[in-house]
């Protein structure tokens, strides 16, 4: 298939498949298997390769971020479940869920070198980065906590709890503040990182489970499971100013450059969702795979 630049990279979970869909028909391409549970994906810093993280098949498999064919698989990388480079591309980080530890590996462009493996208490989820590489913050489901580590050391700096089963983590602007998504509540607890203390709760939906930026320097999505909705979250204000209704349990989300559409993968039932942002209306469901997860495509807005 022609590398296209509207391909739009779905992962099933439950499938260990992959689905192509062409951005502008909502035509599925084609569907074909990857590694066993791939949950997460990410570009790689050159923007050359696309990584899915396969996390029960214990390996990184490298697609064309245009077509979504692959390119080359990585073996011996343990549980990848949320992977993620360091701002500075210096550091390739691996939360291992099921292993409860978080894997550092160093960086130089092209290969991944084990530096250190870093045992956290239960169930390593989500990460974000401060914008200066120093530091990367890690949820953890089974414990109700998040940690902040140190990238240069790959030692853990502090942990402290938070609510029941925190997921998705983001820096609001300036990394004033750290905003996790309460994935056993309705809430998106705001915390000071710096004194390690919650200053607010953000009122969301049900199952608040993972963010996306706007790009607009100001607000972001956050996507509830079980309320079956997205919220738009102002982050200077530090208030849920929107909701959209995403019937079928929204999960990932993925934002075109315009700024104008966005993708969500719908882990209940089998679908994508394509949401017309001014509007905030569903405007295409598209049938996947099962427990549809990670969504990608290569013409998206600044993550």
């Amino acid at each position: 298939m022609p590398a296209m630049a509207s391909t739009v990279v779905v992962l099933n979970s439950r499938d260990a498949t992959v689905s192509l869909i062409d951005q502008a028909t909502y035509e599925v391409l084609e569907t074909f298997p990857v590694g066993k549970e791939p949950h997460h994906l990410m570009a790689t810093p050159d923007g050359k390769s696309l990584i899915v993280a396969s996390a029960t098949g214990d390996e990184l498999i490298f697609l064309d971020p245009l077509s979504g064919q692959i390119q080359r698989r990585l073996n011996d990388i343990a549980d990848p479940y949320q992977i993620g480079f360091s701002p500075d591309q210096k550091w390739f980080v691996s939360n291992s869920l099921r292993l409860d530890r978080v894997d550092f590996y160093r960086f130089d462009g092209k290969n991944l070198k084990l530096a250190k493996r870093v045992p956290l208490a239960k169930l390593p989820s989500h990460m974000a980065f401060t914008a200066d590489s120093s530091t990367v913050f890690i949820t953890q489901q089974g414990s109700d906590q998040i940690s902040a580590i140190d990238l240069a050391t790959q030692t853990v700096k502090w942990t402290m709890p938070v609510g029941k089963l925190p997921a998705g983590i983001m820096l609001t602007p300036d990394d004033k503040y750290l905003m996790v998504g309460i994935m056993g509540s309705d809430l998106v607890e705001v915390i000071d990182w710096r004194t390690q203390k919650i200053i607010k709760r953000i009122k969301a939906g049900e199952g608040a489970h993972n963010f996306r930026s706007m790009s607009d320097g100001r607000h972001a999505f956050v996507s509830n499971r079980v309320s079956n909705t997205i919220n738009i979250i102002d982050m200077i204000k530090l208030e849920n100013v929107g909701t959209i209704n995403v019937p079928g349990g929204p999960d990932c989300m993925e934002l075109t450059a315009d700024g104008k559409t966005l993708w969500a993968t719908l882990r209940w039932i089998k679908k994508v969702a394509v949401i017309d942002v001014a509007s905030r209306k569903v405007i295409k469901t598209i049938p996947v795979g099962r427990s549809p997860h990670g969504v990608f495509f290569a013409n998206r807005s600044a993550p």
